[in-house]
Parts: C-alpha cells; sequence; structure tokens
C-alpha cells in the first residue's frame, strides 16, 4: 500500500518539514516518482503542498491527489468534502498500481477517478476526547450525531438513537440523496465496495450488526456488494461510532482492492514473505536551510536589507491594527502573528547579510516564516515564496517578476482553495499581480509600475470591506457583522507598500 506514513500530533496536520522528510526518504535515484495522497483539510493541503513544492525545486518528481468522500452535507463551501475512510481505499488502489507497474500520471488519473465515486459518511453514539481536553460536542444518552467528522467535529444531524437497520437506513438515505450537494449517485445495478468502518470505541459485535444492516439495506436497493471490508480502518479515537464508505467499482477497481499486500492491519491479508524484503532507505540528502544558502555583502544584499527592514518595521507598527481587524472576523492574532514573521526576519537579517540572489532570498525567507510565523499565514507565505521563487532560479529581469508573482498566488490557490473575490489576502496579492504585468511590456520601468501595483492592492483591501467571506475563518461569520477591511489583505498590501518605500530610498 503505502511506502511512508508522515504522523502529525493529535488531529493536527504535520508539519512541512516531517513531510518532505518523508518524500526525501522515499524519492530514491531513478524513481519513477511519488505520490502524496492528501485528506481534504485546509492543514493538510497546505502542509502537504508546500512540502511538494519544495520536494519539486530539488527536483524531485512528486504529484498529489487530495481525497473528499464526506457525504454530510446538505450545501457545500468552498473548502468542499472532507477527506474520510474512504481515504484508505485511495490507499489501497494507488498501492496496486504502484506496485503494478502504473506510472506516476497513470496513478494519478485512476486514483483522482476513484475518489469522485465515492461516499462516507459517519455516526454515533459519543464524541472524542483530545488527550487533556474537553469533547467537542456533547449527546444525551438517547441521542446520536449523524455526518460527524473524524476530529470530533459535531455533525449535520442530531437524532434520538434507532435500531441498527433504522439508523443505517437513515445514513444510506442521506447519503445517496440528490438533495444533497454532496451525496453519492447510486442506482439500482450498481456494484459497490463496502467498508464498515469503527470510529474507535464498538466491539467486534457491534460492528458487525451494522455491517449485516449495511448488506441487506443494500441488496434491498437493487446494489450489488462486490466487496465488504469491516473494521477499524480511520479511527477517531475512542468514539463508539461507526461511518459507512460506499466506492462504484467496476471489474478493475475490485482487482486492485483484492491485490495482495502486506499492510498487517488490512483484511484477507496475504501471506508475508518468509524473508524480509525490507530495502535499506539512504540517508536523505539535506535539503536547502538558510544557514547554508550563499550570502554577499555587495549592493544587492544591501538592498534586499534595506527592503525587509522597512517591512518588518511596517508590521511591528501595525501590529494593534491588524488585531482589531481580526477580532471581528477570527480570532484576533493576525497582528500577533505577523509582527512574530517581522520580528523573527529582523534578527535573522541582522544576524547576517541576506542571499543577493532572489530564488535564495525568497526561499530562505519561505523557510523562516514556516518555521517561525504559524498559522494559515505562515504556511500560506510560505507557499507563496517557494513557488514564486522557481522563475527566479536562473533569470531575475522585470518580466520574469510579474512571472514569479503569478507562480505564488497559483500555488496560494492551488492549495489554499481561496481565489480573488473571497475576501482574503488574495484580493490584494492578485490585483497587484495584475499591475505588474506591465513589466512583460518592452522598456518597463519598475517603480511606476510597483507604484501602480501597491495602488492596486490598498484598493482591493479596502474593497474586502463589501465582501462576503468565500473561504478562510471569516466564511463562518455572518456577512452582516463583517464591517472593516479583511485583515489579511491589508497587511499584504502594507508589504507592498513598505517594499515600494524601500526601493525608492
Amino acid at each position: 500500500m503505502l511506502t511512508g506514513v508522515v504522523a502529525g500530533a493529535v488531529f493536527t496536520s504535520p508539519a512541512v518539514g516531517s513531510i518532505l522528510a518523508a518524500i526525501r526518504a522515499v524519492t530514491q535515484a531513478g524513481a519513477a516518482g511519488t505520490l502524496l495522497i492528501v485528506k481534504n483539510y485546509t492543514g493538510d493541503r497546505l502542509n502537504f503542498g508546500l512540502a511538494l513544492e519544495r520536494a519539486r525545486a530539488e527536483g524531485a518528481d512528486v504529484q498529489m491527489v487530495v481525497v473528499g468522500d464526506d457525504s454530510a452535507f446538505a450545501t457545500l463551501k468552498k473548502a468542499g468534502r472532507r477527506g474520510l475512510c474512504g481515504t484508505v481505499l485511495i490507499h489501497k488502489v494507488a498501492g496496486a498500481l504502484a506496485e503494478a507497474g502504473a506510472s506516476l500520471n497513470e496513478i494519478v488519473k485512476k486514483v483522482s477517478s476513484a475518489a469522485k465515486a465515492m461516499g462516507t459518511l459517519g455516526l454515533s453514539l459519543s464524541p472524542c476526547s483530545v488527550p487533556g481536553s474537553k469533547p467537542t460536542f456533547q449527546l444525551a444518552d438517547d441521542e446520536m450525531e449523524l455526518g460527524l467528522g473524524i476530529h470530533g467535529e459535531a455533525g449535520v444531524r442530531r437524532m434520538k438513537v434507532l435500531p441498527a437497520d433504522e439508523a443505517v437506513e437513515t445514513m444510506l438515505a442521506h447519503m445517496t440523496n440528490p438533495s444533497n450537494a454532496s451525496h453519492l449517485p447510486l442506482s439500482p445495478g450498481a456494484s459497490v465496495v463496502l467498508v464498515v468502518n469503527n470510529l474507535g470505541g464498538l466491539s467486534c459485535l457491534e460492528l458487525s450488526i451494522v455491517a449485516g444492516a449495511a448488506v441487506r439495506c443494500l441488496e434491498k436497493r437493487g446494489i450489488h456488494i462486490a466487496r465488504a471490508l469491516v473494521g477499524s480502518f480511520m479511527t477517531a479515537l475512542e468514539m463508539a461510532g461507526v461511518s459507512l464508505t460506499l466506492m462504484l467499482v467496476d471489474e478493475e477497481l475490485v482487482g486492485l482492492i483484492d491485490a495482495d499486500t502486506t499492510a498487517v492491519a488490512w483484511p484477507n491479508l496475504a501471506a508475508a514473505p518468509a524473508t524480509s524484503q525490507r530495502q535499506e532507505v539512504p540517508a536523505p540528502k539535506e535539503g536547502p536551510a538558510i544557514a547554508q544558502l550563499e550570502t554577499s555583502t555587495g549592493p544587492g544584499a544591501a538592498r534586499a536589507q534595506l527592503v525587509l527592514e522597512r517591512v518588518c518595521s511596517t508590521l511591528l507598527d501595525m501590529q494593534d491594527k491588524l488585531n482589531e481587524l481580526d477580532r471581528e472576523a477570527g480570532d484576533g492574532d493576525c497582528g500577533h502573528t505577523h509582527a512574530r514573521a517581522a520580528q523573527a526576519i529582523r534578527e535573522w537579517v541582522r544576524a547576517r547579510p541576506p542571499p543577493a540572489a532572489p530564488a535564495q532570498l525568497l526561499s530562505a525567507l519561505a523557510d523562516l516564516l514556516l518555521e517561525k510565523m504559524g498559522g494559515s499565514s505562515g504556511v500560506l507565505y510560505g507557499l507563496f515564496l517557494t513557488a514564486a521563487a522557481r522563475p527566479l532560479l536562473n533569470r531575475s529581469d522585470l518580466p520574469t517578476w510579474a512571472d514569479a508573482m503569478d507562480a505564488g498566488i497559483e500555488a496560494m490557490q492551488r492549495y489554499g482553495g481561496a481565489a480573488p473575490g473571497d475576501r482574503t489576502m488574495l484580493d490584494s496579492l492578485c490585483a497587484a499581480a495584475q499591475a505588474l504585468h506591465a513589466l512583460r511590456s518592452p522598456g518597463a520601468d519598475l517603480l511606476p509600475v510597483l507604484t501602480a501595483a501597491v495602488e492596486s492592492a490598498e484598493a482591493a483591501a479596502e474593497a474586502t470591506r463589501h465582501m462576503e467571506a468565500g473561504a478562510g475563518r471569516a466564511s463562518y461569520i455572518s456577512s452582516a457583522k463583517l464591517l472593516q477591511p479583511d485583515p489579511g489583505a491589508v497587511a499584504v498590501a502594507a508589504v507592498l507598500r513598505a517594499v515600494l518605500e524601500g526601493l525608492r530610498s
């Protein structure tokens, strides 16, 4: 199945450095490529996305598939369906394809198609508790929660406890209801793989009762159950619940599900070879770290230091303002987060001259912000800077800077899921990028073009005042309560203004 797994803290995405170390460990010389299989959560998309960009910058052939199989939601927001137990089937299919010698592109195409033909829904009699914390929701003794997540998130519907047959019928009706935006279309005659998954706290007896109910209900609908897998595939600590996964399959997919595996917890495990076939993995090569980058004491480094000092002063001065803006739509720490980044950059710059080469400078800043800034902002800035550095590796003329801006924005959108108009930092960045396209014109002059870009970014940040949030934490807040500009967009415009002022001085 999988060659490697990266674990974070409980219910937390692993760090970018851990993911990158895993990619390096499994990506041996001459390998056909590496596939990252990621469940659809913002933190996972961002951290795995940035690790992917870093690995590609090192020359590795890496691709990513994001799995979203949650069938709980009547309406879908931009974040899409959460990744649940169906992800395990994608692991199995991808591993079987890789073992059979399929190319990386072939695997990505087939598992992406399989992921779209899949749905999962959970039902529980209890919440779960992260060690040391209280449960995220409470249920009475006679209540059950439908459509909950695997990290203790509350579900979409609370109802009275039902007998197993009725509970399963309710789950399957919800999963396949066409009025449900996240439903799985299921018609009589369809062939499926059924997974009955223990969310952590059910006995084997209880799990088998649910499995029997699911088989009877599906067969009554005229559904052919090609395979039924019952066990603990994706748990939520001690949650006393179950999830049902259905994947629409053809003969090829069934064959991939059936393929031999030595994964020890997979049902009907094929006998492992008597002698170990484990290969020694070479020690991972060292990746680019801030301390290893070439520095320069020439005019380029001096100019970079001056610009960075101006950016740091700007962010530190507006810490309270950003916090105030963020209290309306978030948790009130946007100013603290940006000030933490500014302090880290200032200490780094004053300890040694920054790299003069643009690609090295942006990569070094990405490393620093990823380590020191924290939060989603740190990962988003890290993604932007990492992707922006790539066009600048061999060229740094004015048109290439416009390319770098576009590359950074594309990476943020690909992994973060937001778009212009969603009331995020992208509104300022995209407005600036549009103006920077003038750098591609013959005879373009940097400062006038950059001035226009800054003014566009500032206007876009102010315009977020009148937008409805489509992504980020603010998307859960009523638009009637969002009366101020988005703090992330304001911060980006301020950074661009500071860069302009630093270049002018």
